[in-house]
């Protein structure tokens, strides 16, 4: 299987630590964690700054410079703040490798976001999201797919810059979105030739305990990557992540394989860590009820390292 490219998540406005580095425009902690997410192998820096609506164009601008100083990845600027995005753009050592994270099928953010990445020549998310709001099937996802593909070929951004997101919902929520996400997936290239793919993965895990989310975050992952996932948004801190995205786990990946393609396969045969792996691609595939309990009486007994052996 391919390798998935890594977006680097904690540089997060909303981080207990980070966050108030950069409202008070302290580069250590930052250029710390930004040296930290290169050295783990992540392949992009995201910036997170939420809606940033006070002095959010500054604020982009000092994260971009004090990034820039310290890591030679591209960006990946985040914010539903317009104007944050541009002045990040302006202050971006190379402008034509960021990403715009994102433009959705809202007419706000086509007309206002669209003709930015135009003049910059950068990257972008396509977020599959609309005045209705969040899609509820494969058909609503390839609406705004298309909408916001179509409204790239007016301004001549080539598709190649697209990278779609069809929005990761947490499955302790709406089991059903998690299906559809996986089921549109594989039907991007129908939607928009030519456009790449990519997820804010963490979010399948939102509400779950945190000693847990790790272990579905993988198994998502290990999902999306059979499916050919072109990038996703990662902890790049989760050295087993970072190692699955890069294809050196083979044993995850073949037991993927066989349960994608509903393949017999004995639980009890398999290692803690490999049971841990198919109890969450079971629940994520909806085959059982997602629960706490389905996989927390395995974590105890689980090898951190045992993909290194």
């Amino acid at each position: 299987m391919a390798k998935v490219l890594t977006i680097a998540e904690s540089i997060n406005i909303m981080s207990k630590t980070i966050g108030p580095a950069i409202k008070e425009r302290d580069p250590k902690p930052v250029q710390k964690m930004a040296r930290e997410q290169e050295e783990l192998g992540a392949d992009y820096q995201d910036l997170n700054l939420g809606p940033a609506r006070k002095a959010g164009d500054e604020m982009m601008a000092w994260l971009v410079k004090t990034i820039n100083e310290v890591s030679k990845l591209p960006l990946a600027l985040d914010s539903t703040n317009h104007v944050a995005i541009e002045a990040g753009l302006k202050a971006a050592r190379d402008p034509e490798s960021c990403i715009v994270n994102s433009i959705s099928a809202q007419p706000e953010s086509l007309n206002t976001r669209m003709p930015m990445v135009k003049k910059y020549g950068c990257e972008f998310v396509a977020l599959t999201l609309s005045e209705e709001g969040i899609p509820r099937d494969v058909n609503e996802r390839g609406m705004c797919a298309a909408e916001i593909y179509n409204k790239a070929l007016e301004f001549d951004v080539p598709a190649e810059k697209m990278w779609i997101d069809p929005i990761v919902l947490p499955v302790s929520v709406d089991p059903g979105q998690v299906a559809s996400f996986l089921e549109f997936l594989p039907l991007i290239p129908d939607f928009a030739p030519g456009a790449k793919s990519t997820c804010g993965l963490s979010n399948i895990s939102n509400g779950s305990p945190n000693e847990l989310r790790h272990y579905l975050n993988r198994g998502y992952q290990a999902m999306h990557k059979y499916l050919g996932i072109y990038s996703s948004i990662v902890d790049a801190y989760d050295a087993e992540m970072i190692a699955l995205c890069n294809g050196k786990i083979p044993a995850v990946d073949e037991l993927t394989k066989k349960m994608m393609e509903d393949q017999d396969v004995d639980e009890s045969s398999l290692s803690t860590e490999l049971k841990v792996y198919y109890r969450s691609i079971k629940c994520l595939k909806g085959e059982v009820l997602y629960s706490h309990s389905w996989i927390d009486d395995l974590v105890g007994d689980y090898d951190k390292s045992w993909y290194k052996k």
